[in-house]
């Protein structure tokens, strides 16, 4: 019980850093549209951190769980593991930075970004540490120190976004006014490199700041438990190459896709922050995994746990329809989150919302394969996602756009959730209650129908849509979670 209660405790303070992280890197999105000229700018952003957010996986190339894996083998050669770990990808980072820098000019030429080749050095830096970066980290999590870790990733995102208000609003501001006091630093006409420049310092501020951990490794690799690592966590990159293209594909190759390369950059843009508003769903859905799943597991001691395995993708499912039709009902609301000229690009935010959806079932029935040890499936299945990914944006981006894009990713993850369900029911069968889950599916597709075709306008469309929510708010105390359950709550209704 005790070990519980840590897991629970360790969980819940990694959840609450991830998601407030999360909303605050979100909070930076309206920043970006009111502020940058236009929404080509923020294309360029949306492009080069896809391309960050791939380079990060091929850096750290498994050898994250690689130190997990072997650490815990033996703890006593826990720092032999981890010296070894950190100095492999620490070279490899160090490599990959200096010849980005020194080839920044060619790769910006390939990229479309021939007159500023420092966005590509400057990224590629960023990507460079925060790959070294993640196995201190991880030493930090092997450690039980869930406190520094919380502590250190937050205050790398709080740098970066009082760096971003620096640059962009304050900055501006003394310009117009004293323009003598910040010419030696700053350039009113640099725009959207002023993004990078702050993610360049707070990187190098969490960098510094992990120093206490980077220094107890040693300047030692044991090359034979080196080889056992890489061995072992290669594999792995492959799978987490797959999975981050699913994610991030989109938005690598749409610039490409279109051939004029402003209209491409400006089209990306508003797809971007729109994808960005969607994310709501995303950090919701995410807390209730935190919250939910420990509770699950911690009720059940031993035995089959094939009920609390259906039972936490029934609720998933349902607070995942609950959010979409909060952020469905209320989009005339959230759309003043970002400037008017992205509206246009609200339409893609159900889509958005609803691949979402199945992104987290997905992650659900990959219990299946984790438990059975048939964890190439889920490469399997990521690669067919990639491919879906790539057919439908290549052939459909030209014709139809952003819209494309959304539409490749809910083709993407609603494809592989139905063969990891059919093949994951022939090794680990699980009775889901389908007759629960389709029916709120129904309410949640009737409710969405009536908001859509309704003539009701102002605050008359509001009224009916937050009755809409209460009735399905109603609909789940009903059947699935009487008020008298719920923690805290429940004494006041037995």
């Amino acid at each position: 019980m005790a070990e519980m209660k840590n897991l629970a405790k360790q969980t819940a303070i990694y959840g609450l850093s991830s998601i407030v992280g999360k909303f605050l890197n979100w909070c930076l999105v309206p920043l970006y549209t009111y502020v940058l000229t236009n929404s080509a700018e923020y294309g360029i952003v949306t492009n080069l951190y896809a391309w960050t957010a791939l380079l990060l996986v091929l850096l750290t190339y498994g050898m994250e769980t690689g130190f997990f894996r072997f650490a815990n083998k033996d703890k006593e050669s826990a720092i032999s593991v981890y010296s070894s770990v950190l100095c492999c990808v620490g070279t490899t980072s160090l490599i990959f930075a200096l010849l980005a820098v020194m080839l920044s000019q060619p790769i910006a030429n390939l990229l479309g970004y021939d007159n500023h080749p420092e966005f590509i050095s400057m990224l590629c830096v960023i990507v460079a540490m925060d790959a070294f970066g993640c196995i201190p980290f991880a030493f930090l999590r092997f450690q039980n120190r869930p406190g520094r870790f919380a502590i250190l990733k937050l205050a790398m995102i709080l740098v970066n976004i009082l760096a971003n208000l620096f640059f962009l609003i304050l900055c501006p501001k003394i310009n117009e006014a004293h323009p003598e006091w910040i010419s030696w630093f700053y350039n009113p006409n640099y725009g959207v490199g002023y993004v990078f420049v702050s993610n360049v310092i707070s990187t190098l501020f969490v960098t510094l700041m992990l120093l206490p951990e980077i220094l107890k490794a040693k300047l030692k690799v044991d090359v034979a438990t080196l080889k056992s690592i890489l061995k072992y966590s290669l594999p792995l990159l492959i799978l987490g190459v797959a999975g981050i293209m699913n994610q991030s594909l989109d938005k690598i190759i749409f610039p490409y896709l279109i051939p004029d390369r402003a209209f491409a950059d400006a089209q990306l843009g508003i797809y971007g922050a729109c994808f960005k508003v969607a994310m709501v769903m995303m950090m919701f859905t995410q807390a209730f995994r935190y919250a939910y799943e420990p509770f699950i597991f911690a009720q059940n001691k031993g035995g089959d746990k094939k009920g609390e395995y259906a039972d936490a993708m029934k609720f998933f499912i349902i607070f995942s329809l609950l959010i979409f039709l909060g952020m469905v009902f209320y989009l005339d609301i959230l759309k003043h989150l970002i400037r008017s000229d992205y509206w246009e690009g609200l339409r893609v935010v159900p889509i958005i919302l609803i691949s979402y959806l199945f992104q987290g079932i997905f992650f659900n029935l990959s219990l299946w394969y984790k438990l059975t040890d048939k964890t190439q499936y889920g490469a399997y299945f990521s690669i067919i996602g990639l491919i879906i990914t790539i057919l439908v944006n290549v052939i459909f981006v030209p014709r139809f756009g952003y819209m494309a894009s959304a539409a490749a990713s809910l083709s993407c993850f609603f494809a592989i959730t139905l063969l990891s369900y059919f093949i994951g029911q022939k090794y680990y069968p699980i009775q889901y209650d389908f007759k629960s889950i389709f029916l709120y599916a129904g309410v949640t597709a009737l409710f969405f129908a009536i908001h859509t075709f309704s003539p009701a306008t102002g605050i008359l469309r509001y009224a009916q849509d937050t009755l809409l929510l209460i009735l399905f708010v109603a609909l789940i105390v009903k059947r699935d979670l009487p008020l008298r359950a719920i923690p805290v709550v429940g004494k006041f209704f037995r």
